[in-house]
């Protein structure tokens, strides 16, 4: 867990500046653009204290949300899943290079044989994004077991390695492979080996070690109205989804980050040894020679981590740098953290149409342009 200070001036960041990045997310909540969001930032080991805006429902008279508002994060799970994993080839016990087939023979069907761990952790190994029957197996409120041997009989969409290709399906199979070499399903393993040690007491894969009250309601998409699968449901919740079921705080998840930016190190608390830190948030896909140059430079992945090139990937005009390692979420979250500040930004709404929009990539701005000190 963080210390936390009330001064923005104490991490850096002038209190002019950060009125105006608050005084912006409020205008969001005054015109009706979002119902609710949180914004947590941290510099150096240190914990700016949150603001919540807006409310914890959808109707008007739903509390306010609070700083320390839960937030269904989405597919910032990702690197979460990825790093139990990198945890896991730090000790050992497999290499990026190791074949998925021969930890989990049975997904070695259809031409998987020649997939790496690597190629899982980069969404170079040619899985689709979701299963074809996504929809269907959440409708009969199908269990995780049951999208795992699915994945297991799909077809590629590309040699392994050839491409780049945004891919739920390889987190899923990666949290099997925790599942499979620990015997620990994949939430009981993040709860024991990162969030708690972290003091992350507000983050789970599903909603089993959280106060579902303090859960902020999603305005989910109309093709999620009514459905008993969607995002706000119970269960959705309790999925623990490895692709994008982690709830947490934006206080918590940048204590995440700000290990990875302590080179796996946290106060006292050692997580990663640095040379691990050191793999995750390296572009891994820049160097990758059989994809072709113009895939290449549309998108930069580290072991999990999307890579602030090009450079908008995180800002709109005023950009942390081009090490900033992070990601986006579909029920409108982002995170990043930049090595070159120190700086690390959560930004957490409940309205899926911000995820990866300008509304919030401005933030990142406004944090940068507060910045007085390096």
């Amino acid at each position: 867990m963080l210390p936390t200070t009330n001064l923005s001036t104490d991490i850096g960041l002038s209190a002019d500046g950060m009125n105006r990045l608050y005084h912006y997310i409020q205008t969001w909540i005054d015109e009706g653009q979002a119902p609710g969001a949180a914004v947590g930032i941290a510099r150096n080991g240190c914990l700016l204290s949150p603001k919540g805006f807006g409310r914890m429902g959808l109707a008007a008279d739903a509390a306010p949300l609070p700083p320390d508002a839960v937030f269904l994060t989405a597919s910032i799970t990702k690197p979460v899943s990825c790093a139990a994993v990198a945890l896991l080839i730090e000790r050992g016990l497999f290499t990026l290079s190791t074949p998925v087939a021969s930890i989990l023979p049975a997904f070695g069907q259809h031409g998987k044989d020649q997939v790496t761990v690597h190629h899982l952790m980069t969404h170079t190994s040619g899985l689709p994004d979701m299963i074809p029957e996504n929809i269907a197996y959440r409708q009969r409120h199908a269990p995780l077991d049951e999208f795992i041997a699915r994945i297991y009989t799909l077809d590629l969409l590309f040699e392994p390695g050839t491409n780049i290709s945004y891919q739920s399906t390889g987190i899923a199979i990666l949290g099997e492979i925790v599942r499979q070499i620990t015997d620990k399903p994949l939430p009981v393993f993040l709860d024991e080996e990162i969030f708690e040690p972290l003091g992350m007491n507000n983050s789970s894969l599903g909603n089993h070690c959280i106060d579902v009250d303090r859960v902020a309601l999603i305005e989910v998409p109309d093709a999620q109205l009514g459905e008993s699968w969607n995002w706000n449901e119970a269960y959705w919740r309790g999925f623990g989804a490895p692709w994008g079921g982690m709830f947490a705080t934006v206080a918590d998840i940048n204590s995440f980050t700000q290990m990875f930016l302590h080179n796996g190190l946290l106060g006292e608390t050692r997580i990663f040894q640095p040379e691990t830190i050191t793999s995750t948030i390296t572009d891994q896909t820049s160097s990758m020679g059989l994809i072709k140059a113009e895939v290449r430079e549309k998108q930069s992945w580290g072991l999990g981590w999307r890579l602030n090139n090009p450079p908008t990937s995180f800002g709109v005009h005023t950009s942390p740098s081009l090490r900033t390692f992070g990601h986006h979420g579909a029920t409108g979250t982002m995170v990043w953290a930049d090595p070159e500040t120190g700086l690390s930004c959560a930004v957490f709404t409940t309205k899926p149409s911000f995820c990866e929009s300008d509304a919030l990539r401005q933030c990142s701005d406004m944090v940068m342009e507060a910045l007085i000190c390096k």
